[in-house]
C-alpha cells in the first residue's frame, strides 16, 4: 500500500483534462438540446436507444439495466417515471413470473424518431463538424482498446469496490493526490476527476443513436 502514485507527467495532464473538459461539455450540451427540443432526458434517450437498437423492442428489465450500467433501483425508478409518461410498457415475464420486461410505447417510438434528427444534427454541429476524418478513425481506435482493456482486465481497486448490476467496474480510475501537496504539480486535480466520472454515469449514451438510424 506503500507505492508511490504514478503522477500525471504535463502531457498526461494537458490530454487527460482536456478530454474530460471535453466530455463534459460536450454531454452537457447534448442534455440540454435534448430536453429543450424533444423533452427528452439524457436518461430518457439512453433507455429508448436500447429498446430501440432491439429487433422486438423490449427486454428483461435486467438485461436492461446491465446494458446501460445502471443499478437495478435506479432503473426501476426510471422506467417507472417513462412509463407513466407513456413511453414504456413494463410487463410481467411470461417464461419468469419473478422477472419483468421492459418495451417501447408506440410513443416512445415515435419520440425517439422525432428526437433522433436534431440530435444527429448537433452531434455534428458541436464535435464531427470540428474533426478529420483522420482523427475520428484515431479516436474510435483509442475508445475500442481502452474500453476492450476494461472488460478483460478489470483494475484490482475497483474490483475491490464492488460491482454493480452490470457485473463491471466502475469506469474512469482517478489519480487523486493528497490535498495541499505542492509538491506534484501536475496531479490530476480531483475536481476535474470527480465531474468526469459524475458525468460518465449520468450520460451514458448520450451521443449515441439507434443502429435504425445510422444510415439515414
Amino acid at each position: 500500500m506503500n507505492e508511490t502514485p504514478r503522477w500525471l507527467t504535463p502531457t498526461e495532464q494537458r490530454a487527460w483534462r482536456s478530454f474530460v473538459g471535453l466530455h463534459q461539455k460536450l454531454t452537457g450540451q447534448l442534455a440540454r438540446q435534448l430536453q429543450s427540443d424533444s423533452n427528452l432526458s439524457v436518461a430518457d434517450f439512453v433507455v429508448l436507444v436500447e429498446l430501440t437498437d432491439l429487433p422486438e423492442g423490449r427486454c428483461r428489465f435486467l438485461d436492461l439495466a446491465r446494458a446501460v450500467e445502471w443499478e437495478k433501483s435506479r432503473m426501476s425508478h426510471h422506467v417507472a417515471r417513462m412509463a407513466k409518461r407513456g413511453l414504456v410498457i413494463r410487463e410481467e415475464c411470461a417464461e419468469d413470473g419473478r422477472g419483468a420486461v421492459v418495451a417501447i410505447s408506440p410513443a416512445g417510438r415515435e419520440a425517439i424518431e422525432a428526437a433522433a434528427p436534431r440530435h444527429v444534427e448537433a452531434v455534428r454541429q458541436l464535435f464531427l463538424d470540428h474533426v478529420t476524418p483522420h482523427e475520428l478513425d484515431t479516436l474510435a481506435r483509442i475508445s475500442e482498446r481502452v474500453t476492450t482493456q476494461w472488460e478483460k482486465d478489470p483494475c484490482p481497486d475497483e474490483e475491490a469496490a464492488g460491482r454493480g448490476v452490470s457485473g463491471r467496474p466502475p469506469r474512469i480510475p482517478s489519480p487523486r493526490p493528497p490535498a495541499g501537496d505542492a509538491s506534484r504539480p501536475h496531479m490530476a486535480r480531483p475536481r476535474v476527476t470527480a465531474v468526469a466520472t459524475a458525468t460518465a454515469k449520468s450520460t451514458k449514451g448520450a451521443m449515441a443513436l439507434p443502429r435504425s438510424f445510422g444510415s439515414r
